[in-house]
């Protein structure tokens, strides 16, 4: 287990290295002077830069002033101790929301959303593998049925991995496929059903009333069903990932969210930035293209990889 979370945080921190240059070796380079206002309007410039969003920013420069003021010869490791446990304390706050429990003896159903190109398709197939090596039997539901290419790549994961999918031909109704889907979960006894949807139809409104005819199709064979709804992100969108989610959970109520290509991003504080502004939990993260680098989200891990503190 220790070497599980030891290769777990290295994943993080090669992954968040682009991040880690721009926060913890310039916080470091500008607090390693006597600091002045000057040198907080600096700070600010450099979490912009790592895209913890205006409520962050404007949190941790508020947060650190006052602990520098009651105690003003901090030096650098104490620094970004009082900057990690401020950070943890944020995602450490309530969620605003919650995923159901199945009733006994039904699949859990979840539900992934997100726009074409985050990298949602593949995650589903990277969740998958984890669950199947958790001794879950997976089901998995192709229901972006507007993309052709979608229901191939999923086609090729589950051969891959000796998992159930079910599917329909290209242009097809993604709430038959939903339905399908739940109904063969039961009938096969599988314990999770990951239900691809559309990442764009011909406008917003048209791909937000398919998610919620989707989701009242579950309820008919599932009355808590999807019991999950997890949004996709790309991490290297940085702000706009933040729009994205307030747009979906608007439109269709999310209950975590998994945020990938962290290891092409410079904008790794955009975790924060979410978690902050909508507290919706991050549920999994990408860290590299691997089968295996769709990893659960560790808040410690990952506050020391953006800060650069070796744990």
């Amino acid at each position: 287990m220790f070497s599980f979370l030891k290769n777990s945080y290295q994943k993080i921190k090669s992954a968040l290295s682009s991040t880690r240059s721009i926060l913890g070796q310039r916080i470091s380079s500008l607090f390693g002077k006597p600091w002045d206002e000057s040198t907080f309007e600096s700070l600010e410039q450099i979490l912009y830069e790592a895209d913890l969003g205006t409520l962050c920013v404007e949190d941790f420069v508020s947060h650190l002033k006052s602990e520098l003021k009651l105690k003003p010869r901090q030096d650098i490791e104490s620094i970004l101790q009082i900057l990690k446990q401020r950070a943890l304390e944020i995602l450490a706050s309530p969620p605003s929301v919650h995923p159901a429990t199945p009733d006994e003896k039904e699949p859990l159903v979840i539900l992934i959303v997100g726009i074409n190109g985050s990298g949602k398709t593949t995650s589903i197939a990277k969740l998958a593998l984890a669950f199947q090596k958790e001794g879950k039997k997976v089901l998995l539901g192709a229901g972006d049925t507007f993309r052709a290419a979608a229901i191939d790549q999923l086609t090729l994961w589950a051969d891959k991995l000796s998992i159930d999918i079910v599917k329909s031909k290209p242009g097809g109704d993604p709430s038959a496929v939903a339905f399908d889907a739940l109904t063969a979960a039961k009938s096969r006894g599988s314990d999770i059903v990951l239900l691809d949807t559309a990442g764009r139809l011909q406008n917003k409104t048209d791909l937000m009333l398919e998610l919620e005819k989707i989701q009242k199709t579950c309820k008919k064979l599932s009355p808590k069903a999807p019991h999950e709804t997890l949004l996709i992100l790309d991490a290297t969108h940085g702000q706009n990932a933040l729009d994205q989610a307030k747009t979906f959970h608007r439109f269709v109520p999310l209950t975590g969210l998994i945020l990938t290509k962290l290891d092409g991003s410079a904008k790794g504080g955009i975790i924060l930035s979410i978690y902050k502004e909508l507290k919706i939990p991050i549920r999994w993260i990408g860290v590299g293209e691997k089968a295996e680098d769709l990893i659960p989200f560790e808040p410690e891990d990952y506050v020391e990889a953006l800060l650069g503190i070796d744990s």
